[in-house]
């Protein structure tokens, strides 16, 4: 189940920006929407529209929300190569995310619950997408499909990393990307060596 592309979107985004300062202290819990929503100037009701599976659609709408933010302040990658376009890309989306680690915690572990397992990949998905298509990524072949797995799981990975490091300081969860993506590269090549060797 997902929610409906008829919410407003600029008014559910100034919802969650209102809700994010909030989330330290109530979590990410209808008391968290309902006092964010007063002090966006909203009517509580909005609610019912803005998040309708209340705390989970507000995570959702968070990192749809962040996967724009992300692409929008990375800005044309043309110019680097492809590796380079996702490390900026992953490396924006965990700047923009510091002031919020904790409700990315909180979101993470809301999301990990059985019953909201589906979320979880769904917004996982998401945003391995949004990156590779800031990235420039346009294909529509099977590859589509493993590149986007790949990523997803390589920033899984350095998500998990980066909540772990209490440092303020970025550089060491960009270190651990890098040789996420250095192993992926190598991978990529041995499939093709492979490949290669099976067309001969």
């Amino acid at each position: 189940m997902t929610d409906s592309d008829d919410i407003d979107r600029p008014a559910r985004d100034a919802a969650i920006r209102a809700i994010l300062p909030l989330v330290p202290e109530y979590g990410w819990t209808r008391r968290a929407i309902a006092a964010g929503l007063a002090a966006a100037g909203m009517p509580e009701d909005e609610a019912a529209f803005l998040f309708p599976r209340g705390p989970l659609s507000a995570i959702e709408a968070w990192l749809d929300l962040a996967d724009r933010e992300m692409a929008e302040e990375a800005g044309d990658l043309s110019g680097l190569r492809t590796p380079d376009r996702i490390r900026t890309l992953v490396a924006t989306r965990l700047r923009q995310a510091t002031p919020h680690k904790d409700a990315v915690r909180q979101a993470l572990a809301l999301q990990s619950l059985p019953w909201n397992a589906a979320s979880g990949l769904r917004t996982a998905a998401r945003t391995a997408s949004a990156m590779w298509y800031a990235a420039g990524d346009r294909s529509a072949d099977f590859s589509w499909y493993t590149r986007r797995a790949s990523l997803a799981a390589v920033y899984g990975a350095t998500l998990a990393f980066w909540l772990r490091d209490d440092q303020e300081d970025i550089g060491p969860t960009l270190d651990f990307l890098d040789r996420r993506l250095a192993g992926l590269a190598r991978l990529g090549r041995l499939r093709k060596r492979v490949g290669a060797a099976r067309a001969a």
